[in-house]
């Protein structure tokens, strides 16, 4: 069965949840499936398959707002030419382009990750558009997955008799013990505090590191673990501000890099404003480490013990939480959440598969 998949950067090593999201769902297929992912050329500088991936990698521009949907438009037309069994899209951006699909017969499921028009990135018309693109994704689609049940839980009963809960999913962690990357860093073992995601206004970072300034005793360093993929003020702004400070930028880091900065560190944090399913909060638990996340729906989702969580965009909060964090003694957290693995989700997603081509 041919599955072809847009509405990602693509994968291996791009950074972004849905590009995390797409590297564990795909690889951990069963192997009846013959997928194949578009990526977006300009962030691409690897080979042409991975782990029996295939990709066509398609033209587009590197700037907000358009990058998305001009490379899915190109994927569309190449989806109408080729005719695969199903086609997967991911996110409702690339959404607005389902009736196109839909009328040549092709079948689609949509992957419904955030809503996207909640991100302060975005203008006034741009977040209206965003609300098109959602209602015509959703309206269109033949089944859809969410990430999160709260999201999915806004809509209509016609629109959740064709949808499905499917949570991200855990991924096996690597035990480390060369601390080798992070001395390169200037970083010594649970003496910092991690955070990791795009330098964008959703994610926070800017009262993460107000909070941080104000706490008495900066002993531990913070690591801000992203990069930038569009130039902004927003981006300027925060660099300058964390060059100012002990705050580390490590920028982009892969797989690898990210699972020695998870091992060593002392507290991990999440600030976020939005979320659609935080695969980030995830992977620190998988780590056991100590948490604090802001009190949004997805994080709260999760299921913390409640001192867990802080007042979204509250920096005293922020840096009451954290400086009584650091005032325990360090020691791994056992959490008794159930979060399914890769391979449990791709096995659920391909039963979505079967029931609209079989």
């Amino acid at each position: 069965m041919k599955i072809y998949v847009f509405g990602t950067r693509g994968f291996p090593n791009i950074q972004g949840g849905v590009e995390k999201h797409c590297e564990e769902l795909y690889t951990s297929m069963p192997s009846i499936y013959d997928i194949t992912i578009f990526r977006r050329k300009p962030f691409i500088n690897s080979d042409k398959t991975y782990k029996n991936i295939h990709f066509i990698d398609l033209p587009t521009v590197r700037t907000k707002g358009i990058e998305a949907l001009l490379h899915s438009f190109l994927c569309v037309l190449y989806c109408i030419g080729k005719r695969p069994n199903i086609i997967h899209v991911h996110n409702i951006g690339p959404g607005l382009f389902i009736p196109l699909l839909k009328i040549v017969g092709l079948k689609v499921v949509l992957t419904y990750h955030s809503p996207n028009y909640e991100h302060d990135k975005w203008s006034y018309l741009a977040k209206k558009g965003l609300k098109v693109c959602e209602y015509i994704a959703i309206k269109g689609a033949d089944k859809i997955i969410f990430v999160n049940k709260l999201q999915l839980q806004k809509f209509n009963p016609s629109i959740q008799a064709k949808s499905y809960y499917i949570p991200n999913g855990i991924k096996e962690k690597r035990e480390i013990k060369d601390i080798s990357f992070i001395s390169s860093l200037g970083l010594s073992p649970f003496q910092y505090i991690l955070t990791v995601g795009r330098i964008t206004p959703e994610k926070g970072f800017d009262y993460l590191i107000k909070a941080y300034n104000l706490m008495h005793n900066k002993s531990d360093k913070l690591v801000i673990a992203g990069g930038c993929d569009h130039t902004s003020a927003y981006a300027k702004q925060l660099i300058a501000e964390a060059r100012k400070s002990q705050v580390v930028l490590a920028g982009y880091m892969n797989e690898d890099q990210l699972n020695h900065l998870y091992t060593y560190a002392r507290l991990f944090v999440l600030p976020s404003f939005n979320e659609g399913y935080p695969i980030v909060l995830v992977e620190a638990i998988n780590y056991q480490k100590p948490i604090l996340a802001s009190n949004i729906e997805a994080n709260r989702s999760i299921g913390l013990a409640k001192d867990q969580y802080f007042k979204v965009g509250s920096v005293s909060d922020l840096k009451d939480k954290i400086e009584n964090e650091l005032n325990k003694e360090y020691k791994d957290i056992t959490y008794n959440i159930n979060i399914p693995t890769w391979k449990e989700i791709a096995n659920l997603v391909a039963e979505i598969y079967s029931n609209i081509a079989p």
